[in-house]
């Protein structure tokens, strides 16, 4: 089986906006290219053993779609071949994937910093009880969602009980070095619970680093603030709670144009479980594939061809140029 035999499947409704993306780029003469490759972004699949209510992937562990291995090959010859400083996998719940550990094992032979979107209660699933010292054996940079320091919030995202097992998942993180030694770099990620914008990234990470500490005795390296995306769950939440057009506005409204050059889409390439090519993650739950005839997937990964292209953008792109942005590094502008 390769990438290209696989099929594309269009997810989710688009956003309405009251004005379109590339309208508001030219109304303040900006053009959105990609730059400097350096992150190769790989989505390993759907399965999750949670169901979040903010999730853009729409994962959960209903979902069936898993990244094979002749995919992750192909991945793993692109960081080879490349020499691709960072490889960021996503999921889902990526340890679910059966092919995560060999993943990580062979892009960091190949060179490649790893970065993992690590859910924290994945910890406690069969099998992946020793994930805390796989992790800082291969160093991985582990960013974990945390919505909020008090068990109310955090488990009205995501669910029940949830909490409780993120601060003991925190704590193993701890145990094997991760917010304490330099080289185990622990990230956190907050997503506002309603309809609004994330508050200050600094002011926000102050507060969660002494409450998590004086509450808990958790550590962690740095917080990111991350807009929540009009896409999948979060977007039909906001059309159930009447919450769209209110939203969609307040993005626009909040439109930052120092944002623009720090978008994360100028610097990453986005793979789906199927091996085909995004501008972005949340490209990729639209189904807004690269332009033709641009290389379509990772199997004809092809950097001078993808160098300069045009990035495909949408009513979703409003959530990354709010205020000082986000990205799945947090803000992207002071």
């Amino acid at each position: 089986m390769t990438a290209t035999s696989l099929p594309v499947i269009n997810y989710h409704p688009a956003a309405r906006s009251p004005v379109s993306f590339d309208e508001k780029l030219a109304e303040n003469n900006l053009d959105l290219k990609a730059a400097r490759l350096d992150t190769l972004q790989v989505n390993v699949g759907k399965l999750c053993n949670q169901a979040c209510k903010h999730c853009h992937v729409d994962a959960s562990p209903k979902r069936t779609e898993i990244m094979p291995l002749e995919v992750v090959e192909d991945c793993l010859q692109v960081l080879r071949n490349y020499e691709i400083p960072t490889l960021d996998i996503t999921g889902g719940a990526p340890e679910l994937n059966p092919n995560f550990r060999y993943f990580v094992t062979e892009a960091r032979k190949a060179g490649a910093k790893v970065i993992v979107r690590h859910n924290l209660t994945v910890m406690f699933e069969n099998g992946q009880t020793d994930l805390p010292g796989f992790f800082a054996e291969n160093e991985l940079e582990v960013v974990s969602s945390l919505p909020y320091f008090l068990q109310t919030q955090t488990d009205a995202q995501r669910g029940t009980g949830v909490f409780d097992k993120s601060i003991e998942a925190l704590k193993k993180l701890n145990a094997a070095g991760y917010g304490i030694d330099e080289k185990l770099i622990l990230n956190l990620v907050y997503n506002p619970v309603g309809a609004f914008l994330p508050p200050a990234q600094d002011a926000i990470e102050k507060d969660f680093k002494r409450e998590l500490e004086t509450r808990y005795g958790v550590v962690f390296n740095n917080l990111f603030t991350i807009t929540n995306m009009p896409i999948a769950r979060y977007l039909e939440w906001l059309r159930r709670s009447k919450n769209e057009a209110a939203y969609m506005q307040k993005l626009v409204n909040a439109f930052n144009p120092a944002t623009v050059p720090g978008l994360m889409c100028r610097n990453l390439i986005s793979v789906d479980w199927c091996g085909y090519l995004y501008d972005c993650d949340f490209n990729q739950m639209l189904d807004l594939t690269l332009e033709n005839p641009l290389p379509q997937t990772i199997a004809e990964f092809d950097l001078a061809k993808l160098a300069n292209r045009r990035i495909i953008t949408g009513a979703h792109c409003f959530g990354c140029t709010a205020g000082a942005g986000s990205s799945c590094g947090g803000v992207v502008a002071s």
